[in-house]
């Protein structure tokens, strides 16, 4: 079960960046966060150009970033932001969820994609989790996803991607690739959860990606996870 207890850290609050062309829903997700005492909103936006001019002047933590805006739509902004301001993160919200947003947008570079119809605990908790360096993409979207691409995505040849991991690495890549979270990798193979981070940080780096959203489109992508594996 996710954890939605806030985390004081003495770096301070979790600096948002709220990107939304309604006006409403910008005051509707400010007002949810300034609620928080873990979190403070610095700054919004209404399309895509302003969100990535807002990223570069706020240095934000996490970036709630809609998909359909005028100017410059929320996939082009998170390309953006994730070559010119590569340590904020992005969740992408929107209200779509049976096209391809949900993986033109991990694959954009965004660390999360939720619906805007989440509860708002779930919202609050996929900024923390985000936060935290974990992936986050809601069950519904993972489902979807596996659906509409596994059929399509190449299948491995040659040279497999996956060579440079050890056994136990390979192992644990498979159960990023599934969704499971670091307690629940450990608990899975026995490990301790310093050991699990450990070996999350290994993968990461000899595959050359920068989370694990990368990682678990990666799993897609070389069949280490398939539709009838989902969880």
């Amino acid at each position: 079960m996710t954890d939605t207890t806030p985390v004081n850290d003495a770096a301070g609050p979790i600096r948002v960046l709220i990107v939304d062309d309604q006006d409403l829903l910008r005051v509707g997700f400010r007002m949810l966060l300034d609620a928080e005492p873990d979190m403070e909103v610095v700054g919004e936006a209404a399309d895509g150009a302003s969100a990535v001019r807002a990223a570069v002047e706020c240095r934000p933590d996490i970036i709630l970033m809609d998909v359909r805006m005028p100017v410059m739509d929320g996939l082009q902004a998170t390309r953006a932001i994730v070559e010119q301001v590569p340590d904020s993160r992005v969740i992408v919200l929107t209200t779509f969820d049976l096209d391809e947003y949900a993986f033109d947008g991990l694959r954009a570079g965004a660390s999360g994609f939720l619906l805007k119809d989440s509860r708002p605990a779930a919202l609050l908790a996929a900024i923390r989790d985000v936060h935290r360096g974990e992936a986050v993409v809601s069950p519904r979207i993972t489902r979807r996803m596996l659906e509409l691409f596994a059929p399509r995505l190449p299948q491995p040849g040659g040279t497999h991607p996956l060579d440079a991991l050890t056994e136990r690495e390979r192992e644990v890549f498979g159960a990023i690739g599934s969704g499971l979270t670091n307690a629940e990798i450990g608990e899975r193979f026995s490990l301790a959860d310093s050991t699990v981070k450990t070996h999350v940080g290994r993968i990461l780096l000899k595959l050359g990606l920068r989370d694990r959203v990368q990682a678990v489109i990666l799993a897609y992508e070389t069949g280490v996870v398939t539709p009838g594996e989902a969880s």
